[in-house]
């Protein structure tokens, strides 16, 4: 379980740490360069992962930690 100051999965239902960044874009309604972020626990990056894939959505899976590392 994940405490009140930690980021959490974006799994419905989950209450997991997030561990993974999913960074997606919708072809159709955003321009290229943007990127919209999904948050995922070890247990759901998978299933995410390819929610956003079948859709052509999905950019990038990287760690939560070089994710904000990155954009820091």
């Amino acid at each position: 379980m994940s405490d009140e100051n930690s980021v959490i999965c974006s799994a419905k239902g989950c209450r997991d740490a997030a561990v993974w960044v999913l960074a997606w874009n919708n072809p159709k309604i955003h321009t290229p360069e943007r990127r919209k972020t999904w948050l995922a626990c070890d247990g759901h990056r998978e299933h995410l992962s390819q929610f956003l894939g079948v859709r052509g959505f999905l950019k990038d899976v990287v760690l939560l930690e070089q994710w904000e590392r990155q954009e820091g």
